[in-house]
């Protein structure tokens, strides 16, 4: 009796403490394009609880009978409704999942190739860009309906409000300016020429003073005053620049930016005319970021890594890695997510049978700046081969392949890919080939994977397998 007894003691005290944990209700969410899949992280823990199925993974999702979600890739939450807005991109849908009990509300189809949903403040609404079209796709919360649509500037990347909710600010990924749009008229009151056309993610800081966008294509950030509704500042942060936050961090406005040509999340002191005051070196290709609420926890997810990993702000170190669904890209830190901390009902068990293998490609030649990286994730029969290089020569032809040699000069023996560079000397696609396992060829004599020029077959970039 009294080993029982001690036993429901300790069990107690063990549920007492997870309750009293700050992060306990609330959840870390991600959405993942090739697993097709939400992972669902408790930040108490800095633990996966499990996966939310949304479809197959690639490949599978190329039939004609194929029914599930496609690309799943943005996200938004709301804390009064408790729901998670999830968009995927190649199926042009909408899905609501109930945070509480991890199961899908309804899933709305909009437009072409939408790519982020966001709430207005009041949860009444989740405005999606269609980034396909040109339009916004206004969806009522309580009818779960789309209600109308709202003509923007061509390619709108994503959407981003004032904290009274009169004003929204979309940004746009074909066309090089920011609409402002009166939330109450739904017509465009202002147009602001930014310094690129492609713009994937704009967010507003906590008190509404400034609203930061990402140029991914030029490696920098545009931050506007609301005040004036006008550019206030132009950062350069880095090749394939991808997602930007705000938060108070010891009481300090900063700027949060994940840089995934680079791997590194900058911080930017918005008191100091966004001075960069930090640098963090994170994993492999960091996209999504969002802070807690209190500032003191920053969640990153890492496209190539399939990771989210966990940063204490207040000194700027990485404290956790958690393995998750493959390729996330958009990442919500969703407060007072859950009621009961320990329910797990709709969630599924991580179901990666193989690791994602990230490979670095470095320059031969050691005074150039140019770099490159592969994930290769086995797909059945073949490999899918996501691919980043940066700082290559503009408008250049290049090819991916293995080499058989173990030494300089290397040989091109088996061809993956073939590619252009743009404007700025970057490439980001995929392919598929064969990496991990050669069939029909004897694996083990591929030594390097290389990049060479098209035209004169020279090697620029080289690493070992």
């Amino acid at each position: 009796m009294k080993t029982i007894a001690l036993a429901v003691i300790l069990n107690l005290v063990g549920l007492i403490t997870a309750a009293q944990s700050p992060y306990a209700h609330d959840r870390v969410y991600t959405g993942n394009q090739v697993s097709n899949t939400v992972s669902v992280v408790d930040p108490s823990t800095n633990k996966l609880l499990g996966e939310i199925k949304l479809g197959k993974p690639y490949p599978n999702v190329l039939s004609p009978l194929y029914k599930g979600q496609a690309l799943v890739h943005g996200l938004r939450y709301s804390q009064e409704k408790k729901i998670l807005a999830v968009v995927s991109i190649g199926s042009n849908a909408v899905t609501l999942i109930s945070t509480e009990t991890n199961q899908i509300l309804k899933t709305i189809y909009v437009g072409r190739s939408p790519h982020e949903p966001t709430f207005t403040p009041d949860s009444k609404q989740i405005w999606v860009s269609v980034r396909g079209e040109a339009y916004i796709s206004v969806i009522d919360v309580e009818k779960m309906a789309e209600i109308r649509r709202v003509p923007v500037a061509d390619g709108p990347g994503m959407v981003s409000f004032t904290p009274d909710g009169k004003l929204a600010y979309i940004c746009s990924s074909f066309t090089p300016e920011v609409d402002i749009v009166d939330a109450a008229t739904y017509t465009i009151v202002k147009k602001i020429p930014v310094t690129s056309p492609f713009s994937p993610n704009i967010f507003t800081s906590p008190k509404g003073e400034w609203i930061a966008m990402t140029h991914k294509d030029t490696g920098k950030v545009t931050i506007i005053n609301t005040a004036s509704q006008s550019v206030a500042k132009v950062i350069t942060t880095g090749a394939i620049t991808n997602h930007v936050s705000f938060s108070y961090v010891k009481n300090k406005l900063m700027m949060l930016v994940t840089v995934g040509g680079e791997n590194k999340l900058r911080v930017f002191d918005a008191a100091q005319d966004f001075k960069q005051t930090d640098t963090v070196n994170i994993g492999a290709l960091p996209h999504g970021l969002w802070p807690s609420t209190d500032g003191k926890l920053l969640y990153v997810g890492l496209e190539f890594a399939d990771q989210v990993q966990a940063v204490d702000l207040q000194t700027m170190k990485i404290i956790s890695t958690i393995q998750i669904g493959q390729s996330p890209q958009a990442l919500v830190y969703a407060e007072n997510a859950v009621t009961n901390i320990n329910a797990k009902s709709g969630l599924s068990a991580l179901n990666d049978t193989a690791s994602t293998q990230v490979i670095a490609l470095n320059a031969v030649n050691t005074n150039q700046k140019s770099h490159g990286r592969i994930a290769v994730r086995s797909i059945g029969l073949a490999d899918l081969v996501e691919q980043i290089f940066t700082s290559l020569q503009p408008n250049i032809s290049y090819t991916l392949a293995l080499s058989r040699s173990d030494k300089a000069p290397f040989s091109s023996d088996y061809q993956i890919n073939t590619f252009d560079t743009d404007a700025n000397g970057k490439y980001m696609g995929q392919s598929t080939g064969l990496v991990k396992t050669i069939n029909s060829v004897d694996s083990q004599s591929f030594r390097h994977v290389i990049l060479t020029d098209t035209k004169t077959g020279n090697v620029v970039l080289s690493d070992q397998l």
